[in-house]
This record gives C-alpha cells, sequence and structure tokens, in this order.
C-alpha cells in the first residue's frame, strides 16, 4: 500500500470515528426508499441509559442480571487483542424479532453456556464484496480468534455495537455504519472505498452454531452485498488469508470443505447463506436486478 494510501486510510479511519459518534450526521446518510422495505423507526434520540426502558419487566430482569455474568478472569491462553474485544465490545440484544432489549459484552454473548440458559441473541452482518468482475471476496479468520478460528467466510463478519450510529434501525443504517468500520479493522479498506449507501441490505437470518465446548454463535444475521474495487491490507490479529473466487471456485471451496480436503473448514453462517440464497442473489447482481431479491421483513429462521 502506498504512503498516499496508508495516510488516505489514517484520515478516513479518523472521520470514521467522528461520524460513529454523530448520530445526527450518520441520520443523514440513509438511500433506501420505503418501497425497499419498511423498518421501525428507532428511539435514537433517547439517551442510552434510558433506552430499553419501555420494555418488559422480565426483559429488564434478565438485561441486569445478565451484566453481572462477565468473567473478569478470561482464559489464560486468550490472544490479548480478542480478550481485550471480549469485554470491551458491547453487543446489541435483540429478541427473535429484531427488537432491541439491552446489550451485553462480546464475551458472554458468545458462551454456549449463557447462550443456552439465558436465550441471548445479538444482532450482527455478514459482508459479501464483490469486486467489478463480480468476484467475491473471502477471508479465512485468523488463528487467534476465540470463535471459529482459521474457518473460511465470507468478506467480514461481526456485530453492530451499542453505540449512538450503530443503532440506526431505518434502512439498516446502524448495520452498515458498523460494516464499514469493521472492513477498516479486519481487512483494511478505507471508509472512503465503502460508503454505506453502497451497501444493499438483502435480508435477515436467524441462527445458533456451537464453535467447540465453550464458545458459538446465537445471531440474527443482516446480509449486506456490495461491489467495488478496493485496495485490502488484512489486520492478522483477525485475517490469516484473503482471496477472491468466482462460482466456480467458491463451489470447488465447497466440495473440498465437505469432503475434508486439505482441512479446509467453512463457517457455518456463511454455508447458511451458500446454501439457501448466495448463488441466486450473484445471478441478480450480475443482471443488474439485485433490488428483485430484498426482503427485510422476513427474519429466515435457519438450522
Amino acid at each position: 500500500m502506498s504512503t498516499t494510501t496508508l495516510y488516505n486510510c489514517a484520515t478516513t479511519k479518523l472521520c470514521s470515528s467522528l461520524i460513529n459518534n454523530s448520530s445526527s450526521f450518520s441520520k443523514s446518510r440513509l438511500f433506501f426508499s420505503s418501497s425497499h422495505f419498511a423498518p421501525r423507526v428507532s428511539s435514537i434520540r433517547r439517551p442510552l441509559s434510558l433506552r430499553g426502558a419501555s420494555r418488559s419487566s422480565s426483559s429488564s430482569s434478565s438485561a441486569r442480571a445478565i451484566s453481572t455474568m462477565g468473567d473478569a478472569t478470561t482464559d489464560a491462553g486468550m490472544d490479548a487483542v480478542q480478550r481485550r474485544l471480549m469485554f470491551e465490545d458491547e453487543c446489541i440484544l435483540v429478541d427473535e424479532n429484531d427488537r432491541v432489549v439491552g446489550h451485553e459484552n462480546k464475551y458472554n454473548c458468545h458462551l454456549m453456556e449463557k447462550i443456552e440458559s439465558l436465550n441471548l441473541l445479538h444482532r450482527a452482518f455478514s459482508v459479501f464484496l464483490f469486486n467489478s468482475k463480480y468476484e467475491l471476496l473471502l477471508q479465512q479468520r485468523s488463528g487467534t480468534k476465540v470463535t471459529f478460528p482459521l474457518v473460511w467466510t465470507n468478506t467480514c463478519c461481526s456485530h453492530p455495537l451499542y453505540r449512538e450510529s450503530e443503532l440506526i434501525e431505518e434502512n439498516a443504517l446502524g448495520v452498515r455504519n458498523a460494516a464499514q468500520r469493521k472492513l477498516l479493522d479486519e481487512l483494511g479498506i478505507c471508509a472512503e472505498d465503502v460508503p454505506v449507501d453502497e451497501f444493499t441490505p438483502l435480508g435477515r437470518i436467524l441462527y445458533k452454531a456451537p464453535s467447540d465446548g465453550k464458545w458459538g454463535e446465537h445471531e440474527l444475521d443482516y446480509l449486506l452485498f456490495i461491489v467495488r474495487d478496493v485496495s485490502v491490507n488484512p489486520n492478522p490479529d483477525e485475517v490469516a488469508e484473503y482471496k477472491y473466487v468466482n462460482r466456480e471456485q467458491l463451489k470447488e471451496l465447497l466440495r473440498k470443505a465437505d469432503a475434508g480436503e486439505e482441512g479446509l473448514k467453512l463457517s457455518p453462517w456463511f454455508r447458511l447463506v451458500v446454501d439457501n440464497f448466495l448463488f441466486k442473489w450473484w445471478d441478480h447482481l450480475e443482471k443488474g436486478t439485485l433490488n428483485e431479491v430484498i426482503d427485510m421483513k422476513t427474519i429466515h429462521k435457519l438450522t
């Protein structure tokens, strides 16, 4: 990456930080019309400390109980960067209708014990970034990741956080803001190369998947498509490898994963999207008819 590009990325990262802390600025960056979908209007102007006060008493009680459960003495072998993210990042807790019911740190949200006993469900997103040749960018997750290390997956998978700019529900703007942030954090893709109004939210899935005996996922996942030619400079704390694939190369990757060849594994959420939606959506993307398959009203419960 050139000195100029690095400078631009650093500048963009600073600007993105300012944007993420300015709900008024973020709200102005809307692009979908109501004809695409009609999400609920977020109570984003309410202080975070008050949001969710109108929820049922059982939800409030659960949120208070969960907040005391973080284990401050984490596994000795956990990578320092991942440990910091596990305790500093506050995920957005939702019910199965995607209504916000509270927030909790990433650590508790990914403990299978908590997922199973408290039915913790958090909001997430999965980005599918294509270049101008309609090749899909994949990443292999870093070996230091706590959940699903070294598995291959779509371009970027993460969580909107419990902050003003990423709680905006109108046209999934909060999720799109989070996607822009994480593409920079994980793959070094400058925010200016992936404008929030270029992301197309196509649908939502709800799934649960164990990673190992201790960790797992229980997510309500927003699926985002974007077509951009970008420079990639992966963060080794997040990404082990990356590559672009066409349809046939992806099918070969699927075959190897199914056959257990080369120790190749795919993330469970990526495989669910591949098996249920991806190739059809890919066809519409190339034909310029992607709007025909947008469905943000349905929450697909997949296993």
